[in-house]
């Protein structure tokens, strides 16, 4: 819905933890993990597009890519695992605007993802940025999470998914949870895992207690 004729601009989201983030100058201090779980579980991939009596969101899609990415590395650190949970982080505020769309709009978006991706990162005691050889890796698993979504719930054909995703090596789609799940199944799901991640990084010290973000599945 478009604001009302003659409103002031507005360019903040209306958080349902209370919280209000401006896509052009957001704050670290205005993200909270349960927002990102709540909106991440109701932001369908592929348009909606997949078979099943429910989207597969983008919350699955997720913990999918972190599941992959700690096949390829099963020696990452807890920090590694936790950019790979959140490398679509920002699509809770921004939707997931699919590869297609993306090339008819232009780059533009990046400048705002980028923003999004750097204060999600900061909030979490993370690096702004990925260094290159996690960011690649990450970027592998996430080209495998989408050849056997399109696959496997998508309807593409192994030589269309080939042509524009890559086709895995020595890894198969077996094993990996391709469900697609209610909303507040995949919203549980993903809260369960990043709460396992940060007792890790806990555990090795790399998060303070004090910067341990609020958690809830409200």
């Amino acid at each position: 819905m478009a604001d009302k004729a003659g409103a002031p601009p507005r360019a903040w989201q209306r958080m349902l933890s209370g919280r209000r983030l401006d896509l052009l100058d957001p704050s670290p201090l205005d993200v909270e993990i349960s927002d990102i779980a709540h909106g991440l579980a109701r932001v369908a991939r592929w348009n909606g597009q997949t078979g099943g009596d429910h989207a597969f969101s983008v919350a699955q899609h997720s913990l999918l890519v972190e599941d992959i990415f700690c096949t390829l590395s099963p020696n990452a650190t807890p920090d590694d695992r936790l950019m790979a949970l959140l490398h679509d982080a920002p699509e809770y505020v921004i939707g997931d605007m699919i590869s297609p769309f993306k090339s008819a709009v232009g780059g533009g978006y990046r400048t705002v993802e980028n923003r999004l991706q750097h204060v999600i990162h900061l909030r979490f005691s993370l690096p702004a940025d990925a260094r290159e050889g996690l960011r690649k890796l990450i970027k592998r698993a996430d080209q495998i999470s989408a050849y056997f979504e399109a696959t496997e719930l998508a309807g593409f054909s192994v030589a269309e998914a080939t042509k524009f995703f890559g086709r895995p090596r020595n890894i198969s789609a077996d094993g990996f949870d391709l469900s697609c799940k209610p909303a507040r199944a995949a919203q549980k799901d993903f809260l369960a895992r990043f709460a396992a991640i940060e007792k890790l990084r806990q555990a090795e010290g790399t998060v303070p207690m004090t910067a341990m973000p609020r958690a809830t599945s409200a």
